[in-house]
Parts: C-alpha cells; sequence; structure tokens
C-alpha cells in the first residue's frame, strides 16, 4: 500500500470546511487539536475547532471506535455539575518507521512513536553502494525496523537525497545512482503498510516545523552526501511544478569556475558545501587559517546561492542541517554575512540563520511527520 503526500495543504488543520468536504478535514481536525494540545474535553474540542458538540461527539465517538482516540478519565473540576471526561490521542495504538538516506557513508533508520520520539536505532553501511545495490540496502534497513516494531505499523516514511516526485519516485538522485527509481512502490508492495518517499530536506523542514519551533515561512539547507533545501511558505511544504524546489545543490555560484559536479557542470554548490568534498578540502588545509577560509568560503557560496532566494520569498528564518563541526561557526557566520551584503537590510535585515535544535535524526523525524500528516493528517 502506498500513499501521496498532498502539495499544497497545509501541515495543521485549524479551521472547518464545506459539507461536501467535511467528514474527512474535520476526523483529522479533532485528531490535529488532540496531538498538539493533549487532553481535552469534547466541549474543549468544539470550542477550539469551532464546530459543534454534536459534531464533536459523533467524530469522537468513531475514533475511539477505531482506535485512534480515548477517554483518560474526569477532569478535577471546582465546577458544580458533572466533571468532564477527557480525551487524547491513542499514542500507544502505532508506531512509525523512518529512514533517512541522506547520510554520507550510512543510511539511518528509527522506530519512533506518535510523538517522533525514537525507540529503537538501526543503520547501514552505503559502503559506495548505487543503482539496485542501493535499493536493496535501503529494502534492509526497513526490514529490520520493521522486525523490532512493537505495535501495528502506520506507516514508513524514507527521505531521501535528490528529486522525488509526490508518487515517491525518485526521478534523479546523481550520488545513489538513482534514476526514475520507484521507491515508494517497491516498499509498499514489499511491506504491505503505507509508504511515503519524499525529498530528505523537504522531510527535514517538516520536522523542524512540527518538532523543531520554525517559522511558517522558512527554508532548511540539508548539508550531508548533497546539498538540499526544504521550503515551508505559510506553512506550506513547496514541491514546484517539478518537484524540484530547493534542488540548491546543482545551481552553479560564481562565475570563476570550480570543481567538476557529478551532474556534469563545474563550480555546483555541492561541489563547495557537501560533506565528502568539504571534509576533504578541510584534510588538505595545513593550518587552522586555511580551514578557516575553506569554511569561509564554502559560507559565502551558500550565502550567494540564498539570496535571490530569501530576497524573493521574504523568508524569514534559515535553518541549517548537517555536520555541526562543519557548519556552525565561520560557515554559518559567512553564510549571513553574504546574505546580508546582497538583499535589502529594510526587508531582510532581520533574517535568522540557526543551526537546527533536532541534531541528526532530523530527517528520521520528519520521515515520521510524512506518515502522520498522511495517515491521520495531524502534524
Amino acid at each position: 500500500m502506498t500513499t501521496g503526500f498532498a502539495a499544497g495543504r497545509a501541515l495543521r488543520l485549524t479551521t472547518k470546511v464545506l459539507p461536501e468536504q467535511a467528514r474527512g478535514h474535520n476526523r483529522s481536525l479533532v485528531l490535529q487539536t488532540l496531538y498538539r494540545a493533549g487532553q481535552q474535553s469534547r466541549a474543549d474540542i468544539a470550542r477550539e475547532t469551532g464546530l459543534t458538540r454534536v459534531t464533536i461527539s459523533d467524530l469522537v465517538a468513531e475514533l475511539i471506535v477505531d482506535g485512534l482516540v480515548v477517554e483518560t478519565g474526569q477532569r478535577e473540576d471546582a465546577r458544580p455539575g458533572k466533571p468532564a471526561t477527557l480525551l487524547d490521542l491513542n499514542r500507544s495504538a502505532f508506531q512509525i518507521v523512518g529512514i533517512d538516506l541522506s547520510q554520507y557513508g550510512v543510511f539511518r533508520g528509527a522506530v519512533l512513536d506518535l510523538d517522533g520520539q525514537i525507540l529503537h536505532r538501526s543503520e547501514v553501511a552505503v559502503a559506495g553502494s548505487t543503482g539496485a545495490d542501493a535499493t536493496a540496502k535501503v529494502l534492509a534497513i526497513i526490514a529490520s525496523l520493521v522486525a523490532e516494531a512493537t505495535l501495528p505499523i502506520l506507516g514508513i516514511g524514507v527521505g531521501s537525497p535528490g528529486v522525488v516526485d509526490l508518487a515517491g519516485v525518485v526521478l534523479s538522485a546523481p550520488n545513489l545512482g538513482w534514476s526514475g527509481e520507484p521507491l515508494q512502490a517497491l516498499a509498499g508492495e514489499r511491506f504491505g503498510v503505507p509508504v511515503v518517499v519524499a525529498n530528505d530536506a523537504n522531510a527535514a523542514a517538516l520536522a523542524e516545523h512540527s518538532f523543531g519551533d520554525a517559522d511558517s515561512d522558512m527554508m532548511l539547507i540539508k548539508v550531508g552526501h548533497g546539498v538540499g533545501a526544504g521550503l515551508l511558505l505559510n506553512g506550506n511544504p513547496l514541491f514546484g511544478s517539478r518537484f524540484a524546489a530547493g534542488e540548491i545543490g546543482h545551481v552553479v555560484v560564481g562565475t570563476d569556475g570550480g570543481l567538476d559536479c557529478v551532474c556534469g557542470k563545474r563550480g555546483c554548490l555541492e561541489t563547495w558545501l557537501a560533506t565528502p568534498r568539504l571534509e576533504r578540502a578541510l584534510a588538505g588545509a595545513t593550518t587552522p587559517q586555511r580551514k578557516t577560509d575553506i569554511l569561509r568560503e564554502a559560507g559565502q557560496r551558500l550565502g550567494i546561492a540564498l539570496a535571490p532566494v530569501v530576497g524573493a520569498l521574504n523568508l524569514a528564518e534559515i535553518v541549517l542541517s548537517g555536520p555541526t563541526e562543519l557548519l556552525d561557526g565561520p560557515l554559518a557566520h559567512a553564510t549571513i554575512e553574504t546574505l546580508r551584503a546582497r538583499t535589502m537590510a529594510e526587508f531582510h535585515g532581520d533574517l535568522s540563520l540557526r543551526m537546527t535544535t533536532l541534531g541528526e535524526d532530523i530527517v528520521m523525524r520528519g520521515a515520521a511527520v510524512m506518515v502522520l500528516s498522511a495517515q491521520l493528517g495531524v502534524s
């Protein structure tokens, strides 16, 4: 079984809709309210959502039968009358498998609970695998995690480098040798549960939105085997007409040549910033100052690539995700300096740039958000 990831849909539902659209939407609206707020009474949910108490009672009864909502007891209430019965999302109903294919050297995965907390981890060495060999390793790590799950699996989420369409086909991932790889369909057929495959940077942006308190207008830069970006505008993921929004790794930065890129061009951002390229450059540096210069130049190239995007979209926040020892410090400082030098201060002077607070688990937790959004309509 596979499931799509809806483009243009806000991650967090907040309002009711028209009757002909209502049932599924309002069901997700109840789940979203409980997911974010925790224990609530039926009256609390009605006030929060704007739905009638009759509608809430009907939806809650259905969700309890489906095992998605549980009654947790009565509220201790000083007011006269019968105390309200509290409800919560049944957080022990399911588990999620999240996979991160973005790292240089290893594929990583985890079993997570519905709150995005990691319960069990696994990883497998990439060891230069590409094409069918890489796909086999992805399916193997998923299988190992499915075997570790102690509850029914709500779904499997996979964050992959490259361009990924809404059907979970990896249209292009040069570093893994994939072109038109139907990863979502393959995993769905193999494991028989809902599967969502999306770009790793988009997954990371979703994690930052759900678990990292990111601004609703933000761009997350994911640095690993390659370089990509995830964009949220007004809380909506931006995919682009050909699913390549955020594919900044293969944008040529500057006119002074540069190293050959795996895509066939010279001087792509990835050649300056991708983890293996940056580590090799630093390994060849003979002095601390030379290492600082290499990091600053990589940050400047990133700032050059980002300035037109920040200017066009008036973003509030840039979040960096990747090896902290490489990104935090001279590289980040050079990036924000370059951005501010190349954009209008009155509109972009308060732009913030920071490291993610979610560390190396960000893509796996974002993969869990993709499953929660696709299956329950929550994030």
